[in-house]
């Protein structure tokens, strides 16, 4: 009777232990799999659905060649987009050459995107929009640099590192590892996520006036991270526009969007 006891306990620590290695198994699988994809739910590549001689260019940066989507036109200005994760800039150039008329636009498909080379990552966006910028400005010495969502973590590190005239940032976020260690609390994501684009760390090297437009109902950026982004900006630098009542995905269809883009 005495050692009934432990004996009887036995098999419920064994069950116990079963468990812990299952669930330790289970998150360490979790894990794996989240850094193994991780890209693919960033990265949405799309074809290019508008791409003739005359509005498309290809252009070799280095090892990769990239699609740019382009509207020609000499002088000193011009304006180079950088798009959203599932956007394809081919149907974008349309309603920028509305906003800006008198400027060449530059909109490059990302690697793997709307028939570019190579495939996307934070590294690879960001060494190619500092090519593509010095290869535009050489040709345009006023550059507008705009990023709309996943594109304006680009856009600011490209001004950054550049001398654009003007930034504007659309739907923009402070860092895509704040926004997912948010959605996913239980995931060491700061171990995991490659793509970090912490945006709020280029902000105290932009020398550059700066824009954010922020959606009134975005469901994909939270509000949060755009204006934590907003607030390391230095008092008088950057503007921040909200458009009521609109959405992330459908911004640029808002009748304000376009006249915002326009503003000196």
């Amino acid at each position: 009777m005495i050692a009934a006891g432990p004996i009887s306990a036995m098999p419920w620590r064994r069950t116990v232990c079963r468990m812990l290695i299952l669930l330790a198994v289970s998150y360490a699988v979790i894990c794996t799999l989240m850094y193994l994809l991780q890209r693919r739910l960033i990265y949405f590549p799309q074809p290019a659905a508008i791409a003739t001689p005359a509005n498309s260019q290809a252009l070799k940066l280095g090892e990769v060649t990239l699609q740019i989507s382009v509207q020609q036109n000499p002088g000193r200005q011009a304006v180079l987009y950088f798009g959203g994760n599932a956007e394809d800039v081919s149907q974008t150039l349309a309603p920028l050459s509305v906003a800006f008329p008198g400027r060449a636009l530059y909109l490059p498909h990302y690697r793997g995107y709307g028939g570019s080379a190579g495939n996307p990552s934070e590294a690879a966006l960001v060494s190619d929009g500092l090519k593509l910028f010095d290869w535009v400005h050489r040709q345009h010495p006023d550059i507008t640099l705009i990023g709309r969502s996943l594109g304006s973590g680009v856009a600011i590190q490209v001004a950054a590192q550049r001398p654009a005239s003007k930034l504007v940032l659309v739907t923009p976020y402070d860092s895509i590892q704040r926004m997912a260690q948010q959605q996913f609390p239980w995931l060491p994501v700061s171990l995991l996520l490659a793509d970090k684009y912490e945006s709020w760390r280029y902000v105290a090297a932009l020398k550059m006036p700066t824009m954010l437009i922020m959606a009134g109902d975005d469901r994909v950026i939270p509000q949060a991270h755009t204006l934590a982004l907003w607030q390391q900006f230095p008092a008088g630098q950057a503007t921040l526009h909200t458009l009521a009542g609109i959405g992330h995905n459908d911004i640029g269809d808002a009748p304000a969007y376009l006249r915002l883009l326009a503003q000196p």
